[in-house]
């Protein structure tokens, strides 16, 4: 009970921290995009550099682990889930939230409007994005390329108008719909899907890697 609690508390942490990039790139979005989505790493560095539970990273290494794992996946995605709505909420709460709310009003509502296979394949390409950048810092043996690897993955990922499941919780939140029975259940809809897409596309390049190290060694 207490791993799991635990694992429930490094995920809330983890998803504050992305609503902390996401409040950088809702305020300069209209203005700057290209800046914010750098400054949208300040969330995937603090997480990787603290070991907080971040459900697009840690679906990438499901075959790594047993079949328990998924649930676990769950937990994650359930701690992501507050922690952005709760940083959502802080938002909204300040002078700064007409023009957050009007900045993620424009992101959900292109959403919205998209089919849930485009959302789904958007979100394939950004989690194999989302590999590159944490298994960068994880496994790279020099210390500036693990930040480049954070910076190169999450900049790209956003500039490429691909699907992130967790700062779309976010986005969905600060528009208000996460938080309306009228508009939560295609909110949920769509980032489920975006959350599907995101474990598929998390995969492709470690199991990728997995068969060629197979077939080299047969």
């Amino acid at each position: 009970m207490k791993k799991t609690l635990n694992t429930f508390v490094l995920a809330v942490l983890a998803g504050f921290c992305i609503g902390l990039g996401g409040n950088v790139f809702l305020a300069l979005i209209g203005t700057n995009k290209a800046l914010g989505a750098v400054l949208f790493t300040v969330g995937l560095f603090t997480i990787c550099t603290n070991g907080f539970n971040l459900f697009t990273g840690k679906a990438c290494y499901i075959f790594d682990n047993p079949p328990s794992y998924l649930l676990t996946l769950v937990i994650i995605w359930l701690g992501n889930l507050v922690g952005t709505g709760a940083m959502a909420l802080i938002v909204r709460g300040t002078r700064l939230a007409d023009s957050y709310i009007e900045a993620a009003q424009g992101l959900v509502a292109a959403k919205n409007a998209d089919s849930l296979l485009s959302l789904f394949l958007l979100a394939i390409v950004c989690n194999t994005l989302i590999y590159i950048a944490v298994d960068g810092f994880k496994n790279n043996p020099h210390e500036v390329g693990k930040y480049l690897a954070l910076v190169f993955g999450v900049v790209v990922f956003i500039l490429a108008g691909t699907e992130h499941s967790i700062a779309d919780m976010y986005y969905y939140a600060v528009a208000g719909e996460l938080f309306s029975a009228a508009t939560l259940g295609n909110a949920l809809l769509r980032i489920l899907v975006i959350s599907l897409g995101n474990i598929v596309g998390g995969l492709i390049l470690p199991v990728g890697k997995k068969i060629s190290k197979s077939l080299s060694e047969a």
